[in-house]
């Protein structure tokens, strides 16, 4: 296996110290590597002046090397083992990965354009501070399925 690359995540908004907050350090803490978590302001002013001003931000944040993951709603929704086949295979890159959450109006046109991949974690809206404790989740699990770790359970009762 590749070494792991850096991972990084790129979140519109402040998650502060809240139950979302430690759920989500309860999942980062497990991963290797880490998530380093890049916070962007939230925009301000019309719909369009918000996306185009935390497009700017999220833009200026992911590494032109990296394998961008955006995370938008009208993506498709791989169920667990799927995603972890895919994020083997961004891994064996040895490329830095950085996954993107947009704010409430969602994700600008360049930033979509930017991702090398755009996935869902379903039909559903979610608050984008639970996002953020889904992925980590999501991306845990994955790493466990990855390396046989009983984890996660493929079975259902």
């Amino acid at each position: 296996m590749a070494s792991l690359a850096e991972w990084r995540l790129v979140a519109v908004g402040r998650i502060g110290s809240g139950p979302e907050a430690e759920l989500f350090n309860r999942y980062n803490d497990r991963l290797r590597p880490k998530l380093g978590v890049i916070e962007i302001a939230e925009g301000r002013g019309s719909a369009g002046e918000i996306k185009r001003r935390e497009a700017d931000a999220i833009l200026a944040a992911v590494p032109e090397s990296a394998i961008a993951i955006a995370l938008d709603l009208g993506a498709t929704s791989p169920d667990s083992e799927a995603f972890s086949q895919r994020l083997s295979a961004w891994i064996d890159t040895a490329k830095p990965l950085a996954f993107i959450i947009g704010g409430a109006e969602g994700l600008e046109r360049r930033v979509i354009e930017r991702a090398n991949h755009v996935l869902s974690l379903g039909a559903m809206t979610w608050p984008h501070m639970l996002v953020r404790v889904m992925l980590a989740e999501q991306l845990f699990r994955a790493r466990a399925i990855a390396t046989n770790h009983p984890y996660h359970r493929a079975g259902r009762p």
